[in-house]
């Protein structure tokens, strides 16, 4: 049985509470956005999430998106759904008010985005994106494409895409094919194009949702010089505005064909055709990548945020299910003496399973409100310093959110599956959906091998390791502030064994690295998890202080602040100890990696 209520007290925590101190500081323009208002915003959110996006997960799986004389319809309920979330201006949130945003903090935005996740992964797809290609138009299209296109996306009358896959190239965009031929040079977009080309994987590239799709398309010009130095970005709309704004004529895009997945089957994944279709620079010719990486890169916080979402339903149903399913007596004595055995729940490797379940969630919604904060500082803060800071923290950070918080949601679906037993692994339970819905976030918006590549390759040494210091900093000042506390010295002595770790790896990585660039990749993925072990520890080891002065105060909050320590003792228990694990693995080097002959294989 899927089931989801939003956590709204946790996010409340995280939101208001435990990054208080992040040094960010407060940001001027963002003051009207009081807790009792964010609250509000939050508690709606959850209402459309719980009561009008849950009930469709898992019949839009089961239903699926079809392809009809080359129209993509979505499942039943979708497009009455679509619009009373897009009336309700949830696809507006964080968006500018100059385009009919509503300009909440991205802190706010990121735990709605996850309510939405956790209630239909599917369904996030088609909003989502949207909001990734506004980004990317707003920095680097010309004014009259901005006044033309950003309203209608903001309002979400109108969708987006990003189309960058090839059936012959997926990561390696250099051997893209697409071509872009000048035609109108005294258009009103400052010069038109014709495009034509195939992509493939493109999500939500047909649907019925929206009255246009506005593309974002990477191509070739014909001056293009050879590999990823050559690409210029596109935008392309299904219909052509007429004059009056509304759609007019078709423009060349066309659907080949729906992919068939094993998960996400209410998003639809579409290969697209590109038949001389009208087009218009976004951005510098051949500088393509940049501006597309603005918009990729919104998207991988948002991916990561989509693996805690699944993470946080796959684990309130595995939860309801082991308080209900009776099987076995506990260890410790009978703890349901009037039934015929106990629920599962009383047994240690169902708990083990839950409390894993949990402080992945809830570690990855702590990360995830630290960056979020980041990201309103680097667009609204005042500071220069403070800016530059939460910048350097963002590009840090992105990887590691993408990454771990994908590959920790799908660890968690699976142990939901695993905590139904053979119940989950039929298709009645709902659970299963969770494993196959979850999978797909470890692969798009760049595998998560690729983010530990940029994680090590370009983040680690960049400036000199100036990004690590964004991290490192606060961290080192707070294991140094509360050596020998009297309750959690434990606590804080398993973090600066795993920071010291970290440290050493990022020494080892930087010294082997600069003679053999292997020895960096081999060891990236480790680190990725080494540093994003370290990160949790260090919200969890916050979250167990402001819990302890909360009870000391009284609070009435009594469960909820006791549970948020015996969390975070289970986390630093069963968790942190694989940062050991991460530094051995890195210090071992690539040799017995690399060392098999590829016929040997």
């Amino acid at each position: 049985m899927q089931v989801y209520e939003a956590p709204l007290r946790d996010m409340k925590f995280v939101l208001n509470e435990l990054h208080a101190d992040d040094g960010f500081g407060g940001l001027e323009a963002l003051e009207e956005f009081t807790p009792d208002l964010t609250e509000a915003i939050l508690e709606e959110a959850a209402k459309v999430a719980q009561d009008v996006l849950l009930p469709l997960n898992r019949s839009g799986d089961i239903e699926g998106c079809t392809l009809e004389n080359g129209v993509v319809r979505t499942p039943s309920g979708f497009k009455e759904a679509y619009d009373l979330f897009r009336e309700g201006g949830w696809c507006a949130l964080a968006s500018d008010p100059e385009w009919g945003g509503q300009g909440l903090p991205e802190a706010v935005n990121k735990l709605t985005e996850e309510m939405i996740c956790s209630s239909n992964l599917s369904f996030s797809l088609y909003p989502g994106l949207t909001h990734g290609a506004t980004t990317a138009i707003e920095g680097y299209a010309c004014d009259a494409l901005k006044q033309a296109y950003l309203p209608k996306m903001v309002s979400g009358e109108w969708s987006g895409t990003m189309c960058l896959t090839e059936p012959h190239c997926g990561t390696d965009l250099g051997m893209l094919r697409t071509k872009a031929v000048p035609q109108d040079p005294d258009d009103a977009f400052g010069g038109s194009y014709r495009l034509s080309g195939a992509k493939i994987f493109i999500s939500a590239g047909e649907h019925d949702l929206t009255e246009n799709i506005v593309h974002l398309v990477l191509a070739r010009l014909p001056d293009a010089p050879p590999g990823v130095k050559g690409i210029s970005l596109f935008l392309v709309p299904k219909y052509l505005p007429k004059d009056d704004g509304t759609p007019g004529p078709a423009n060349g895009v066309s659907v080949a064909a729906i992919e068939h997945k094993m998960g996400l089957k209410a998003s639809a994944t579409c290969q697209l055709n590109f038949d001389e279709s009208i087009g218009w620079l976004v951005g510098k010719p051949h500088k393509g990548m940049e501006a597309m990486f603005t918009m990729m890169n919104t998207e991988r916080v948002s991916v990561g945020i989509q693996g805690l979402g699944v993470g946080e339903a796959a684990y309130q149903s595995a939860v309801w299910y082991a308080k209900d399913r009776l099987q076995g007596r506990s260890l410790s004595g009978v703890k349901n003496p009037a039934g015929p055995a106990d629920p599962i729940i009383v047994h240690p490797d169902v708990r083990r399973m839950l409390m894993t379940m949990r402080a992945y969630n809830e570690g990855s919604r702590a990360i995830g409100a630290w960056v979020a904060r980041a990201l309103d500082a680097e667009r609204h803060a005042s500071d220069p310093e403070v800016k530059a800071r939460a910048e350097d923290f963002i590009a840090l950070m992105t990887p590691v959110v993408k990454a771990l918080f994908t590959d920790l949601g799908f660890e968690s679906a699976n142990l939901a599956v695993q905590v139904y037993g053979g119940h989950g692994y039929i298709a009645e339970s709902g659970v299963e959906q969770f494993a196959r819905d979850a999978r797909i976030a470890m692969i798009y918006e760049g595998t998560n091998g690729i983010q530990a590549l940029d994680l090590v390759g370009r983040k680690m040494p960049a400036h000199m390791g100036r990004y690590l210091r964004s991290f490192f900093h606060p961290v080192s000042q707070f294991v140094e502030a509360n050596k020998g506390d009297a309750d959690f010295g434990k606590m804080i002595e398993g973090l600066e064994k795993a920071f010291g770790a970290l440290q050493l790896s990022t020494g080892t990585i930087a010294q082997k690295g600069m003679k053999d660039p292997e020895e960096a990749a081999a060891a990236a993925t480790d680190y990725l998890r080494l540093i994003g072990l370290v990160a949790m520890g260090y919200t969890f080891a916050k979250a167990a202080l402001i819990a302890r002065k909360a009870l000391a105060e009284g609070s009435g909050e009594k469960g909820f602040y006791e549970a948020k320590i015996v969390t975070a003792r289970f986390f630093f228990d069963r968790i942190l100890p694989q940062a050991t694990t991460a530094f051995l693995a890195i210090k071992s080097g690539k040799a017995s990696m690399m060392a098999m002959d590829v016929d040997a294989f």
